[in-house]
């Protein structure tokens, strides 16, 4: 059994920078790719971000692009969300998923998740 764990979520004013993290345990991921969605309140889940096993193809949402990076460390078993330049709108829920999928923005694609870190943005 695959479990995610999400951590690194805070307060943070417009502008700055937030690292989240998602540390895998349990079963070995394999080559599964991994991703990050976020929901706010109100709103619908929403993908962010998605990486390959490997690292070498990333895929992001317009609304991030050039502004958060993916990236993981298999040796580790964990994968990365850099977030700089926040704005209000990135306030939301973050959550990690994984499964033996390639790249998809689709959240149905994903057959483990975690349980979230909360992402706050203050003007």
């Amino acid at each position: 059994q695959v479990q995610l764990v999400e951590s690194g979520g805070g307060l943070v004013q417009a502008g700055g920078s937030l690292r989240l993290s998602c540390a895998a345990s349990g079963r070995t991921l394999g080559f599964w790719a991994m991703a990050w969605f976020r929901q706010a309140p109100g709103k619908e889940r929403e993908f962010v971000a998605a990486i390959t096993w490997g690292g070498r193809s990333t895929n992001y949402a317009d609304s991030v692009k050039g502004r958060f990076t993916i990236s993981r460390d298999n040796a580790k078993n964990t994968m990365y969300l850099q977030m700089n330049s926040l704005k209000v709108e990135d306030t939301a829920v973050y959550s990690c998923a994984t499964g033996p999928t390639n790249i998809e923005t689709s959240p149905r694609r994903y057959a483990y998740w975690g349980q979230g870190t909360q992402v706050t943005v203050s003007s």
